[in-house]
């Protein structure tokens, strides 16, 4: 693994003479080429093709001219005008989906949140339900905002389960009775038309581990060429970005690291008995708290309880931790990450703790020498952002890009 890559993977160009405007505006978005001089030499290009790709995005609002660059020439003259994305003539939403909870929000093309609610919602009321509130409060955020629904371009949604992107269905999740196989790109899709009379949207899905590692790598870590990040929430999960792109295996199963069976007798919601969720997440944590008689029912509870310095929940985080830290040692090993972020309810000061103590006792040296175990940088919005970044680099990569420029009649 290298940490050559910036926080967009490097798409070839097509060879001289063949680029299209998509083409053009990806080398604009990712800083490779920001000026016509330059996207001539890069694509090989005449001026005149040039122009013509580029109108065709100034007239779909896509780009905008900035400022003026350094001259390029020793013996002066006017400077370059620069291109940019134009990030105005659109917005993204996005949700979280917790077991309890969830989080919504408007964004920007770039990332930065106009619009955002949280509250009650649980996934075990079903998709159906679910879904359909999510859209209303997709309703209510662009009100809040002041955007009409005509400008959301696309709906990304985090879920706490394994999801095969290419349907965008959710496969035996141990966590989401009842959502196993559902249509949740439809449903979804269906609801923002109920709540907001807007036409259909594309709806992008995957698990909250990926999400949250996307966003955050993005954000923090954009020169991480292979980058971990771990939930340890109601149940443990792992995102992996491996070059700028989310690592999901063959059908999304990649990073389910708390069915990781660790030798325990305990039985966990997946029905096998020692996964590591179930000894080690935020639910197994409250349970063994309830047990000694402190309230506690989920992660969220254990998470304000070693805010306020619980003397037991901050023991159990630990040695959580610390079974943590053992299967994170052959994760380690196996990948060979610049960076490992541990996020969710349990990420703090104990836990980390825990998590260090084994990790460097158990992984090779050669493997942790560069290594950064850290937390999470975004918190509660990782997911959300990441979210959004999925649906924008989907929507304006190079041949979506084609492909809408022509529905849009440019």
């Amino acid at each position: 693994m290298t940490d050559r890559m910036t926080d967009r993977q490097e798409r070839p160009v097509r060879r001289a003479g063949q680029a299209g405007a998509g083409e053009l505006l990806e080398l604009v978005r990712s800083g490779r080429a920001v000026t016509r001089g330059a996207l001539q030499q890069v694509t090989g290009l005449s001026r005149a093709t040039v122009g013509q790709r580029l109108d065709r995005l100034f007239r779909a609002g896509w780009l905008r001219e900035g400022a003026g660059g350094p001259v390029g020439s020793p013996l002066g003259g006017r400077p370059s005008i620069t291109l940019e994305f134009d990030d105005r003539h659109a917005v993204v939403l996005a949700a979280d989906l917790d077991t309890r909870h969830a989080r919504a929000a408007v964004l920007g093309l770039t990332g930065e949140i106009l619009a955002e609610h949280s509250g009650t919602l649980v996934v075990e009321d079903g998709p159906e339900a679910v879904l359909g509130e999510l859209g209303h409060w997709f309703d209510r955020l662009l009100e809040k905002t002041g955007r009409p629904a005509a400008d959301v371009c696309g709906i990304g949604l985090a879920v706490p389960g394994p999801v095969d992107t290419g349907t965008g269905r959710v496969v035996q999740p141990p966590m989401m009775p009842g959502w196993d196989g559902y249509d949740i790109r439809g449903r979804l899709s269906r609801a923002f038309t109920e709540h907001t009379g807007a036409g259909t949207v594309p709806v992008l899905v995957d698990n909250d581990a990926n999400l949250m590692a996307y966003g955050e790598q993005r954000a923090g870590h954009p020169g991480c060429g292979a980058f971990v990040l771990v939930k340890v929430s109601t149940g443990i999960g792992a995102g992996v970005v491996v070059d700028g792109v989310i690592y999901r295996g063959t059908d999304g199963g990649a990073g389910d690291i708390g069915h990781i069976r660790i030798g325990a007798d305990a039985l966990c919601r997946c029905g096998s008995h020692g996964c590591l969720a179930a000894v080690a997440s935020g639910g197994a944590v409250a349970r063994r708290l309830a047990e000694s008689g402190v309230p506690a029912a989920s992660g969220a509870d254990v998470r304000d309880l070693l805010a306020a310095g619980h003397p037991e929940a901050t023991a159990l985080a630990r040695e959580a931790g610390r079974q943590v830290g053992v299967v994170l040692a052959t994760v380690v090993t196996l990948l060979n990450p610049g960076v490992l972020m541990i996020a969710g309810d349990l990420a703090g000061t104990p836990f980390l703790t825990g998590v260090r103590e084994l990790l460097y006792q158990r992984a090779l040296p050669r493997s942790t020498a560069h290594l950064d175990v850290v937390t999470s940088r975004l918190g509660e919005r990782a997911a959300l952002i990441g979210a959004g970044a999925l649906v924008v680099e989907h929507l304006y990569a190079p041949e979506r890009a084609e492909e809408r420029l022509r529905a849009l009649g440019v």
